[in-house]
């Protein structure tokens, strides 16, 4: 997607090649920076501190962090111990263990002195996998925007989204929002609330690559969206997913599953954009999924900028207050109205989720 004007991907393979540079979200929405990656540690690190995030955006730049790792040792041993590092950055996001599980099926007939460069050819086929993946889910998506469209004529449609699940999260188009750009591009009037979603913010970077690419937005309070819905100001949700249920149960950023509540409340349409391996079809229920537990000072302190445009963090918890950070919820299915997926929409169940994905689907 654009970024300052000029048409980007989150993660590109440097030019020669030798490393990968994403952007530094981090540093976002203030600052525009490009961090390079040149080794397994690097890599571990970028998806560990958040540097990059994203279910698909992770687990492409894991991909890119075995190859790294098998410039340096190619063996059996080097590839294990390269996919172990990656695989205890982050629990929750299940693209990160499938990019990894293929990397190592892929690899694991490959003579070592060949393994590097096999490494980066199959990082790069799962990179160009996920762009067109979430082309598809943004061609599947516009057709639910058209849809609301044609309730009412002549407005624009409102879309309330929770998190980033953009391009910024991933390697091109994103997935909740990927049906946005498809519908903005048509030249389809839309409009999207943007949670702020605490406590990262990752609303900002929402806002931020909305701004980027022309589109009408505008960012509320997190606790917001069940007041817009109540008055008839959503059209729908659209929201991103880091590990779904074969049966169709979804764990996303938290504050998700209260957003699903209201619109459940509301009868305001609640989709999920869900890429294939976001889906977990290892796991039924929602209780096999861990929850991540981050670090307190992510709610402790908030970073922005001063009255000075200076960079700035504040505390805002008081100093003897304990804190609970989970990062994660689950919105049971019954509240989901359908999964996008890059094979087209579905109901949020194992029978739907089966008829699209027949490859996956138990006996």
């Amino acid at each position: 997607m654009k970024v300052e004007g000029r048409w980007r991907r989150s993660i590109e393979l440097a030019e020669a090649g030798d490393a990968v540079v994403v952007l530094d979200q981090t540093r976002l929405p203030y600052a525009i920076a490009w961090l390079r990656i040149d080794d397994l540690a690097g890599a571990a690190r970028a998806i560990r501190d958040m540097h990059v995030r994203g279910a698909p955006l992770i687990g492409a730049t894991a991909a890119y962090g075995v190859a790294l790792a098998l410039r340096v040792d190619p063996s059996d041993a080097g590839l294990a111990a390269a996919r172990a590092t990656l695989a205890a950055t982050r629990p929750t996001a299940v693209n990160l263990r499938w990019a990894l599980d293929r990397m190592g099926a892929e690899l694991a007939a490959v003579a070592p002195g060949d393994r590097a460069a096999a490494a980066f050819a199959a990082a790069a086929r799962i990179v160009d996998e996920d762009a067109a993946q979430c082309e598809a889910i943004g061609r599947h998506g516009e057709l639910l925007l058209r849809a609301a469209a044609a309730r009412r004529p002549g407005q624009p449609v409102r879309v309330l989204t929770h998190c980033n699940a953009g391009w910024l999260a991933t390697v091109d188009w994103g997935t909740a929002l990927a049906p946005i750009y498809k519908a903005h591009e048509a030249g389809l009037p839309v409009e999207v609330w943007v949670d702020e979603t605490r406590p990262r913010n990752q609303g900002m970077l929402t806002a931020w690559e909305l701004a980027q690419h022309g589109v009408p937005h505008t960012v509320i309070a997190d606790n917001a969206g069940g007041h817009l819905m109540q008055h008839g100001q959503v059209d729908l949700c659209i929201v991103g997913t880091d590990r779904t249920t074969r049966n169709g149960d979804v764990c996303n950023k938290i504050g998700t599953y209260l957003k699903a509540l209201a619109a459940h409340d509301c009868g305001v349409p609640f989709y999920v954009a869900a890429p294939s391996p976001s889906i977990d079809w290892t796991v039924g229920e929602p209780a096999e999924i861990p929850i991540e537990e981050r670090a307190a000072d992510e709610v402790r302190w908030v970073a922005g900028r001063d009255g000075d445009d200076r960079p700035a963090r504040v505390a805002v918890v008081p100093s003897g207050s304990a804190v609970a950070n989970p990062a994660f919820d689950v919105t049971p299915r019954r509240l989901v109205t359908g999964l996008i997926t890059e094979r087209g929409t579905t109901p949020a169940t194992a029978a739907g989720l089966a008829a699209l994905f027949p490859e996956h689907a138990r006996p």
